[in-house]
């Protein structure tokens, strides 16, 4: 059987970092505001890959340690009155990255309801 003659397209990598667990102040009630809580979060950063990086040159790689650097950093001990606040200033961060072309991502707060694991919010932005 002979194969379709044409190029190959490769679509953007996806780095996903997984259950980033940090510790922020997250909402608006007195408790809430006075403690410290468990956010988990997961980073899905999409990118085109460099023509270097095929031949293994690392300076031309998206650094998903110093943007996970930069979210703990904005997270982390820090306030926000809303779950979907803090997703918006980090997706804000990371598609910030000229080489970042879409990023998703999902912010747990986990036992914020008292029958649910957690509850969740998602946001995408894409260049």
């Amino acid at each position: 059987m002979s194969q379709p003659s044409g190029e190959i397209t490769v679509q953007p990598a996806v780095i996903t970092v997984k259950a980033l667990r940090l510790r922020a102040y997250v909402g608006f009630n007195d408790e809430e505001q006075h403690k410290l809580q468990d956010v988990v979060l997961n980073l899905h950063i999409s990118h085109q890959l460099h023509p270097a990086v095929r031949e293994d040159q690392v300076e031309h790689a998206l650094n998903y340690k110093t943007i996970t650097k930069e979210v703990i950093a904005l997270v982390d001990g820090n306030r926000f009155l809303l779950l979907e606040k803090l997703v918006n200033d980090v997706v804000e961060s990371i598609i910030s990255h000229e080489q970042v072309k879409s990023v998703t991502v999902e912010a747990d707060k986990p036992h914020a309801l008292r029958f649910a694991d957690s509850v969740s919010v998602s946001l995408t932005a894409t260049r």
